[in-house]
């Protein structure tokens, strides 16, 4: 009775292990993704915060090197460059974001404040 029962289901033996076999990869690389994807995020926020710092510092006549050690501390690597912009001082921070040795994104946030502000 047990070899008739094999035969009426086709011989699908072994299907599902082939099936989680192939679907496993594609569900690794999507939370990889995902994750690599949430990091990035964070650490765009992370910049913008401390460009805000930065230029908050800079309005109020601090040096450029502590501001710039301000957004340094904030995100490994990350640079900064000042300008101005008529009445205001404006911080950019920059850092790359590297997944493995292949890709590198380049992420940026700006801000300004008031010069000579509290």
């Amino acid at each position: 009775m047990r070899r008739g029962r094999l035969n009426r289901l086709g011989g699908e033996e072994g299907s599902v292990a082939a099936e989680l076999a192939v679907s496993l990869p594609a569900v690794l690389v999507s939370l990889l993704l995902g994750v690599g994807a949430l990091t990035a995020a964070a650490q765009q926020v992370a910049l913008q915060d401390s460009a805000a710092d930065a230029a908050r510092l800079l309005s109020r006549g601090e040096s450029a090197a502590r501001a710039a050690g301000v957004v340094a501390a904030s995100v490994d690597g990350a640079r900064m460059s000042t300008g101005a912009a008529g009445d205001m001082i404006c911080a950019t921070a920059a850092a790359d974001f590297r997944v493995g040795q292949l890709i590198r994104i380049p992420l940026s946030a700006r801000s300004c404040a008031l010069d000579g502000g509290l």
